[in-house]
């Protein structure tokens, strides 16, 4: 989902692919040109990191349940309780555009980010902080609110990070940017993956599957 800085021309080239593919694929007619799109989109799966433009999904089958976490759903059962974009990007590992999420530059004195699919606290408002990167940024989190997993789509190592309560991606996390902060390092999060709170009490205990608490 993220990647470490620079990245403005990357997000605009990953972005800008992604809008082309979704066009293509809604194409109902194939003339001789896209005939040889189609081909030369064949022969790049093979190339895994621009193969990875043309992947309906960046990870594994994620609709097989991983019963290490506390919340338990089937996908049907996901679908129910999360609307479209909720789903997409965190049952699916998907990503918002850069700089579209309403907690991008949010920056309160106070309150809790909690995870948008089971409510588990995850951040801090003190976590937060100015990254410019287009997405929430957080140098820390609460203990044992977030789980790392390696992530190897797009042909690159990166740290996928997961709500520990229901398994919702969240984001990636970066470290050794050079940002001057207690961690050096960025919990970049989509904003859809996230509720905020503006009173660390009202989170307490609500937590679906007792998760853990402020």
């Amino acid at each position: 989902m993220r990647y470490s800085q620079p990245k403005t021309f990357f997000r605009i080239f990953y972005y800008s692919f992604s809008t082309l593919t979704r066009q293509t694929r809604a194409t109902p007619k194939i003339t001789a040109t896209s005939s040889s799109n189609l081909r030369l989109k064949s022969s790049m799966s093979s190339l895994p990191f621009i193969g990875s433009f043309f992947s309906r999904n960046n990870s594994t089958n994620n609709n097989t349940m991983d019963t290490s976490y506390p919340v338990q759903k089937t996908p049907d059962e996901w679908r129910a309780v999360l609307n479209k974009e909720q789903f997409r990007i965190l049952r699916e590992k998907g990503t918002e555009p850069p700089g579209s999420g309403k907690f991008d530059k949010h920056y309160p004195s106070e309150g809790v980010y909690t995870c948008a699919g089971c409510n588990a606290p995850l951040y801090k408002a003190n976590h937060k902080f100015k990254s410019g990167c287009g997405w929430p940024a957080y140098f820390d989190s609460i203990p044992g609110a977030v789980t790392r997993h390696e992530d190897r789509s797009f042909g690159m190592s990166r740290t996928e990070i997961t709500c520990s309560n229901c398994g919702g991606h969240l984001g990636h996390v970066f470290k050794g940017e050079g940002y001057p902060t207690p961690t050096d390092e960025r919990h970049c999060v989509n904003s859809v993956s996230l509720n905020f709170s503006p009173d660390d009490k009202v989170v307490e205990g609500k937590a679906e599957g007792g998760g853990s608490k402020v």
